[in-house]
């Protein structure tokens, strides 16, 4: 059962290792939080990441965290190595937690890449959006969540 609105942020704890930096819960306590899965194998999710990297142009400023977390859907895709290659080639900068062992999915009860939850200031979810589609409504959200 995907996590309901209102709900808070699962723990960050748990990953295999991260690039660009580690992000603990606390890091982004009273912070608005975009925590955004996607996998090395999947199509949709590098389809997607042009937008995710002009979201952050747009929204860093403004207050807005990012938190990636690479969601292996296969064996091939706990490869660390093409990981962090794929986060490179992209241009991805911001904080990626590779969670080989699927904790921090566990813990947000993901099943979906890519996938994006917007944490409010309380770190309650206020937004789950699954798919490449849908972008304007996750925007929506943002812009919602960060006005308060």
């Amino acid at each position: 059962m995907p996590m309901r609105t209102g709900t808070a942020m699962p723990s960050l704890e748990g990953a295999t290792e991260w690039v660009n930096g580690e992000v603990k819960n606390d890091d982004v306590k009273g912070k608005v939080t975009l925590v955004h899965f996607w996998a090395v194998s999947c199509h949709s999710c590098h389809e997607i990441m042009d937008q995710v990297k002009a979201w952050r142009e747009t929204y860093a400023p403004r207050g807005l965290e990012f938190v990636g977390i690479h969601q292996p859907r296969s064996e091939a895709d706990t490869d660390i190595s093409a990981v962090k290659a794929d986060i490179a080639e992209m241009g991805v900068t911001w904080p990626v937690a590779i969670d080989n062992t699927h904790t921090i999915v566990d813990a947000f009860e993901n099943k979906y890449v890519p996938a994006f939850y917007v944490f409010n200031e309380a770190g309650e979810l206020r937004h789950f959006q699954a798919g490449d589609r849908g972008q304007k409504m996750l925007e929506a959200a943002v812009e919602r969540v960060l006005k308060g």
